[in-house]
């Protein structure tokens, strides 16, 4: 029986021209041999299975080769040759620079320079993997890198260079070797399974080829397992079953149950493909990939940088032209977010499904209520529409001047940032309590965020409504501070709403809660969060700071403030006044024990919890 030996073996280039991927490259080389300007030291640097050792092999017989072609190739009918092609060459050696990595090894090479060749012009040592090299060994090395015997060529082979010392370097002649490309690896491999009789698709040899991440050898070592597992008829199935490859047609229909907003489908497809051992964090990996390539789908001139073969190229360009860019553009940052957070997430399920849910929810409209779809935090505008749509009949007969200021209370379970971040009442507010809130004689009930009254929580849900449509464009982290402009504080001057104390507060209160998501404004709002604006004038409010320091770090700031009150409370003729307190205006700042005795005090069942739950305060 014949001796086996693998393809990377048996069909490892023995010309510069049979050299897959590096023409420039080779060529220089071959120039170089031709004219016989040679330099004393190379250095091949590239990825991993790209060549460098074959080139430097070939090189090296180039080199001693006593005919050589005008081409600059090697004769291999000379006695150099020969010996070269026997593996009985004492003119070229190589070393192991992982396993000879010391200095006592690099003066034993340095002795073997010394002695000229016997037969041939040169003495070539090839030294792969030098950046194993310790750094006394580098130094030592270092004198006669730099003038060598004119008898010695070096030629240095890495994948790391940015190990190898500077000093180094600045030695060298430096080859920069590039990756293999998908299309060279796929005509290489066809060439090879021609030669050796086998079948195949041109698909799973593109699977191969993407497997092996650049590397020929790689190519060509999985090129060996497919072909044993697929007894001599490579097939894509095959090879995606035997490398255990996520087929990309999974990709493909995640991509349009997302644009058919199909939640609920793309759930059991990716339940199907965990069910098959696949990795949630490669999944989403690949999806992105598969993303990228229908974005560079959509242009021909971006259409050569997919890396896949020509079947796989038309499936690419007939999904992009029903996926729309600014989808790509938002499932590529949705995924990129999973990757980022996947590694530090406890459920790396659940943060799966939720990225696919989002991404499955891009091309939906906002008030468009899909039953198979799941609903996202931000699209809360219809539930909101919804909501105030079933309050509407029961507040009719109030009259219309009564809508905005009505308080309906919230009824159920309901998020405690919204109702923080909204309007809070401390007493049910009739028609007259609004009327006389935005008097110039209304006082302020609330004095900090905490001497809240449990009993008389509110909010309006058209306030609420209000709130959540205001919330992305007031103090957004991404938004930038900017004074007012008179384009802006005019546009609802034929719509101004009346207000009252209560609307004012609640605005405040959650312009502050929105300046913490800003981290440069983080700590100014923990400081403004006591402050309790009051209309002194309607529609003007003063708005009294007890702190000159805080004073002038809020007026600073006062015409985006001024803005956000226009908007919030819908009334373009809002000012805003700022001045320093009086000493008898000073209060007191009350301790969190101080402020649970008093609300204690004012409703006794609060107390009667604390005794009951046996709670104590922190």
């Amino acid at each position: 029986m014949e001796e086996y030996i693998v393809s990377a073996r048996k069909y490892r280039p023995m010309t510069f021209d049979s050299v897959v991927g590096q023409s420039a490259l080779t060529t220089t080389l071959k120039n170089a041999v031709k004219s016989g300007k040679l330099a004393h030291a190379y250095l091949f640097c590239g990825p991993r299975g790209v060549g460098k050792t074959t080139c430097a092999r070939i090189f090296a017989k180039a080199i001693n080769c006593e005919h050589p072609r005008e081409d600059g190739e090697a004769c291999n009918t000379c006695e150099s040759c020969q010996a070269f092609n026997e593996q009985r060459s004492y003119n070229i050696f190589e070393l192991d620079a992982a396993s000879n990595n010391g200095v006592d090894q690099i003066k034993t090479l340095m002795e073997q320079t010394r002695i000229p060749p016997q037969v041939g012009k040169y003495k070539v040592f090839i030294i792969d993997e030098v950046h194993m090299l310790s750094a006394a060994a580098f130094n030592a090395f270092l004198k006669t890198l730099e003038e060598p015997p004119s008898h010695v060529i070096f030629i240095l082979a890495t994948t790391e260079k940015h190990k190898i010392l500077p000093t180094i370097l600045s030695r060298c002649q430096i080859y920069d070797f590039e990756r293999m490309t998908v299309p060279n690896t796929i005509a290489h491999l066809k060439m090879v399974a021609e030669k050796e009789g086998i079948q195949y698709e041109e698909q799973a040899l593109a699977v191969i080829a993407e497997k092996a991440d650049g590397g020929m050898r790689d190519a060509l070592s999985i090129f060996d397992q497919a072909a044993s597992f697929c007894q001599g008829d490579i097939t894509y199935q095959k090879v995606i079953e035997d490398l255990n490859v996520l087929d990309s047609d999974n990709y493909f229909k995640l991509v349009d149950l997302a644009l058919e907003n199909k939640v609920s489908q793309m759930m059991l497809l990716l339940d199907n493909i965990l069910g098959k051992g696949f990795d949630g964090g490669n999944m989403i990996q690949g999806l992105a990939q598969h993303v990228r390539n229908v974005m560079m789908a959509k242009d021909t001139q971006t259409l050569p940088l997919l890396e896949t073969s020509e079947e796989q190229k038309a499936k690419y360009v007939e999904q992009a032209k029903k996926a729309p860019t600014p989808f790509l553009y938002k499932a590529l940052q949705l995924m990129n977010n999973c990757d980022v957070q996947y590694r530090q997430s406890s459920n790396k399920r659940l943060l799966v499904e939720l990225t696919l849910i989002q991404i499955g929810q891009i091309t939906q409209p906002e008030d468009q209520d899909v039953p198979s779809a799941g609903r996202t935090p931000h699209r809360l505008k219809s539930l909101f529409q919804k909501i105030v749509a079933q309050l509407k009949p029961a507040s009719q007969g109030a009259g219309a001047g009564q809508e905005s200021g009505s308080k309906a209370p919230i009824t159920g379970a309901q998020p405690v940032a919204a109702a923080t971040a909204a309007p809070i009442s401390t007493e049910k507010n009739g028609p007259e309590e609004a009327a006389s809130a935005a008097s110039p004689k209304a006082k302020t009930i609330l004095k900090s965020p905490a001497q809240v009254k449990l009993k008389g929580i509110g909010m309006s849900f058209a306030n609420l409504e209000k709130t959540e449509q205001n919330s992305q464009r007031i103090y957004n982290p991404i938004d930038q501070l900017k004074e007012e402009t008179p384009a802006s504080t005019g546009a609802a001057a034929n719509h101004d709403q009346p207000f009252t104390q209560e609307q004012v507060e609640g605005q405040w209160i959650s312009m502050c809660l929105r300046m913490q998501g800003i981290k440069d404004f983080i700590g100014l709002a923990n400081r403004m969060k006591p402050i309790v604006p009051t209309i002194t004038d309607f529609p003007h409010i003063e708005v009294v700071i007890d702190n000159k320091l805080l004073l002038d770090d809020v007026v600073k700031i006062k015409g985006r403030i001024l803005q956000t009150f226009r908007i919030g409370l819908n009334n373009s003729q809002v000012t805003l006044d700022y001045r320093l307190a009086e000493t008898d205006e000073v209060t007191r700042i009350l301790s969190k024990r101080e402020i649970l005795e008093n609300m204690i005090k004012e409703n006794p069942a609060i107390g009667k919890l604390t005794q009951d739950l046996r709670l104590v305060m922190a």
